[in-house]
Formats: structure tokens, C-alpha cells, sequence
């Protein structure tokens, strides 16, 4: 499994317009071949937010990316301080 963590920053006070955005990219990443789950996460207090998605395949993840990122570079257009930042992680789960 592996696990895509993308990062924005909007400023403090920005917590609604980023959960608008992720409100609208959520059925998109849920009809991706792959997808697992996702997680917004937050820090109001630096105004940083972002998502936290699980798929099934690195290639799976690669593909929601070249899909998605476009879509959600054109949301943070004029809204966000900067790019927003990814990576990607291989899920490692304890067998205990």
C-alpha cells in the first residue's frame, strides 16, 4: 500500500475554504482505481492543511496524481500561498 501526502498552505482562517476544496476533490479520488481512504489534516493555527490519501499500488497513486493534481493546482489557484507540496510513501502495517 502506499500512502500520498499533499500539503497546502492558505493562511490562518482559510480552515472552510480548504475543506471546500477537499469536500470537491474527494468523490474524485474515491472513483480512482486503487483508492483506499483519505484524511484531511489541519493546522489552523499556521494555516497549513492538506490530505492524506491511501491507495493500493504505487502505480495506483501515480495515476490519481498525473489526474488530480491539475484539478486541484486549478482550485488553489489565487488561494493558496504556494504549490502545493507532495510525496509519496510506501505503508509499511506491523504484523503485531
Amino acid at each position: 500500500m502506499y500512502a500520498r501526502l499533499v500539503l497546502f498552505s492558505l493562511g490562518s482562517g482559510m480552515r472552510s475554504k480548504a475543506e471546500e476544496i477537499m469536500e470537491e476533490m474527494s468523490p474524485r479520488a474515491k472513483a480512482r482505481k486503487g483508492f483506499k481512504s483519505a484524511n484531511f489534516i489541519s493546522n489552523e493555527a499556521d494555516g497549513e492543511y492538506g490530505v492524506f490519501i491511501l491507495w493500493d499500488t504505487k502505480q495506483d497513486a501515480e495515476d490519481a496524481k498525473e489526474a488530480l493534481l491539475p484539478i486541484l493546482q486549478s482550485k488553489l489557484t489565487g488561494v493558496a500561498k504556494n504549490p502545493p507540496s507532495l510525496k509519496l510513501f510506501e505503508v509499511y502495517q506491523p504484523k503485531a
